[in-house]
């Protein structure tokens, strides 16, 4: 064999190497049925700096996260409505605006090219790339470049999607998994998604009573078309189960959060989700029960701890309380509303 023959031999062998490569990722593209995150589904799968902003933001009494904050001495002797921790954050769904929904081991575009892949592989690629790289805008061109060369890329929606989430322009986001339902109406992750944007749309501050009730209702029919096609879709049940307790079935949450339990008993947050809806329901002893358990699964969780705190006084064990509220303070001085609920408790006590 000379060296022209040994040169071309060479060339062949990356050729096809390269296109091993691309079949494997075109494969990884038609046949993910999920998407490898966060609406962790994560219980999410999320990326590790996300789970520690996003603990750090459940534990704080933000408006999404406590409802009405405590006020006087007399209503904490009778269910005050002050919870915390059920907030959409970290353990309670799948939170698409963190997914990326494809992996790959960033093919050269330039090879793509020379081996005439279609144009709208290669844009979905290009803006697979920004994705990572976090840059939104140019992700978005490029997703928008694929699909005006084949409008039936449900990959291409899928992402958009999920980079509307990250801009939080979620009706825009709404209507990519509106596309990529119509195209295959049996992905079951596909209604979770367009279900956890719904929510997102009711969390906003600035819209009206009437549009947070109808993406409630939307977002829970999406659920549960969701378990419909999977019936053990552990993450629409985590975000069913918040959705339900947000408009105030209780009984519904309940439900719902049994079923997770069975799936994910180490998931803290669904245990302080049941106690937060046995609690509203006025049943002091399971809530204390659940609350426990959700302590003992994660030591440092501050939101469980508040609750308990609140439930103890309902039971009017001060000392409890005052032992609870002080280690919440501990692991986060920075819970406003959790210093409110300790002088409460010190002016019981007489301190």
């Amino acid at each position: 064999m000379n060296r022209r023959q040994f040169n071309l031999l060479i060339i062949i062998v990356a050729i096809t190497l390269v296109i091993f490569i691309f079949c494997g990722f075109l494969f990884t593209c038609k046949g993910r049925e999920t998407v490898p995150e966060h609406v962790e589904e994560e219980i999410v799968i999320e990326e590790p700096d996300e789970i520690q902003q996003q603990e750090k933001e459940e534990e704080i009494p933000l408006n999404q996260i406590i409802e009405s904050s405590t006020t006087h001495i007399s209503h904490q002797l009778h269910h005050p409505p002050s919870l915390s921790g059920l907030s959409m954050r970290q353990g309670w769904g799948v939170n698409v605006s963190v997914i990326n929904p494809i992996n790959y081991e960033n093919p050269d575009l330039g090879i793509m090219q020379q081996m005439g892949v279609d144009q709208y592989i290669i844009s979905f690629v290009a803006g697979e790339q920004f994705f990572r790289n976090n840059d939104w805008d140019r992700a978005l061109n490029e997703y928008t470049a694929s699909l005006n060369r084949n409008p039936q890329f449900i990959n291409a929606y899928i992402s958009r999607g999920n980079t509307w989430m990250k801009k939080r322009e979620y009706n825009r986001a709404i209507d990519d998994f509106n596309h990529a339902i119509r195209l295959d109406a049996n992905r079951a992750e596909l209604y979770n998604y367009r279900g956890f944007a719904r929510l997102q749309i009711s969390a906003m501050g600035n819209v009206s009573s009437a549009v947070i009730t109808r993406e409630m209702n939307l977002a829970i029919e999406d659920f549960s078309r969701a378990l419909r096609i999977n019936q053990n879709y552990t993450d629409a049940l985590i975000n069913r189960s918040f959705a339900y307790f947000q408009t105030g079935d209780f009984v519904r949450t309940i439900e719902d959060c049994n079923r997770i339990i069975i799936l994910e008993p180490l998931n803290a947050a669904i245990w302080n989700r049941r106690g937060s809806a046995w609690y509203r329901m006025e049943d002091d002893d399971r809530a204390l029960n659940d609350f426990t358990e959700a302590i003992r699964l994660r030591n440092n969780y501050a939101a469980a701890l508040f609750n308990r705190a609140n439930t103890w006084l309902n039971k009017r064990e001060f000392d409890r309380a005052y032992e609870d509220i002080t280690r919440c303070l501990a692991i986060n001085p920075s819970f406003a509303g959790a210093y409110s609920l300790r002088r409460d408790i010190r002016h019981i006590l007489g301190r």
